[in-house]
């Protein structure tokens, strides 16, 4: 099940705020909470009271809470990892191992009495995960989690975002990463540049973000990395499909009711004999033949153009394709809509026989 999350920083801003943005996240689906606890110091019982006042609302809300920490946490609060009562105490599900241990010690921690889930850090690219496999772990409590970045171009590459998020995948290891909001200011450190894993999704809307990383189906779970997203954006994600990549298009005036209703009713999926030039969507075809597809807006074809072949292409009108690189147009292909600039680059990432579907964004 892919699920949606949120972060809170509890000492960025009053509790009440982080509460009710909480209560806002989940009225969305949000069911996941990620916080921090690295900047923790040994004297922090008003922190830890607060901490645990708001992670109490968001179990009550239905929510998995997992809290950053790495060695030093439990150097300064004095715990062993034989023994995670604490993080228990503090409502935690879980706890994301920003920097690990030996590998042995993250194992051991994994036949915890609570039920606490150990977080992997996703984005080193070593060979940290199989260290850890080797000690023997209960993999039913092993999560991983990607990074996020603060500092602008900083953000890991999609190439080792891939290699990383398939060696977790490949193990069976539910899987998370971060998006970032626009709207959000506060984030764990000083520096906020967005909080996102791939320094690529920086600048783009969070929803084309988070269905770009549901898309891979190499991610379980998306979560907004800083604090506080706006409504809008907790609404748009709360409607996301979060299994099938939904491109946002723009019509052009002239095309038909027909073509309307073929572009964003009937469902489609990419042919297996793809092409560089073009996706396929052929069914199309065979519904509507017979129907008339007269033609119009027949200039030159450029990526991200959908496209539904006229009747002068005789057999293939009604076909619906989306160009992947620039080319002439015959005069038979009518060029109905267009992807959005910012999803453009996500028609590259799908593959042969995956669905999708379009929705109108004017």
């Amino acid at each position: 099940m892919k699920r949606l999350g949120v972060s809170i920083y509890i000492d960025q801003a009053p509790k009440e705020k982080i509460i009710a943005y909480l209560t806002k996240a989940a009225a969305n689906g949000f069911s996941r909470v990620f916080t921090c606890l690295i900047s923790v110091e040994e004297e922090s019982g008003a922190f830890l009271e607060i901490f645990k006042e708001v992670t109490a609302h968001a179990v009550s809300l239905g929510m998995e809470v997992i809290a950053d920490v790495d060695p030093s946490v439990f150097n300064k609060l004095n715990i062993a990892i034989e023994d995670l009562s604490f993080f228990k105490s503090i409502n935690l599900a879980g706890i994301r191992l920003d920097l690990g241990f030996s590998g042995q010690e993250e194992a051991l921690m994994t036949f915890n009495r609570y039920g606490i889930k150990i977080e992997l850090n996703m984005s080193s690219g070593n060979r940290y995960v199989e260290n850890v496999l080797s000690y023997k772990p209960n993999i039913q409590n092993l999560y991983g989690c990607h990074n996020f970045y603060p500092h602008v171009y900083t953000g890991i590459s999609r190439a080792h975002f891939l290699s990383c998020s398939k060696q977790f995948k490949n193990l069976n290891i539910k899987t998370a990463a971060f998006v970032s909001s626009h709207a959000a200011e506060f984030g764990p450190w000083p520096v906020s540049e967005g909080l996102c894993t791939l320094e690529s999704h920086r600048e783009l809307p969070i929803t084309t973000q988070a269905k770009d990383l549901f898309s891979t189906e190499l991610i379980d779970d998306v979560i907004i990395g800083n604090m506080f997203a706006s409504d809008a954006e907790l609404e748009a994600l709360g409607k996301l499909d979060r299994d099938l990549l939904c491109l946002e298009v723009e019509f052009n005036e002239a095309t038909t009711a027909l073509e309307r209703k073929i572009v964003l009713e009937e469902p489609h999926f990419v042919r297996g004999d793809v092409s560089e030039y073009l996706l396929r969507s052929t069914m199309s075809r065979v519904k509507y033949k017979g129907e008339s597809f007269l033609p119009h807006d027949t200039e030159e074809i450029k990526p991200g153009d959908i496209i539904i072949e006229s009747d002068l292409y005789k057999r293939y009108a009604g076909e619906l394709q989306i160009a992947l690189k620039t080319m002439k147009n015959s005069g038979k292909s009518n060029r109905v809509a267009v992807i959005k600039s910012y999803e453009t680059y996500l028609i590259h990432t799908l593959t042969p026989w995956q669905s999708f579907r379009f929705i109108e964004k004017k």
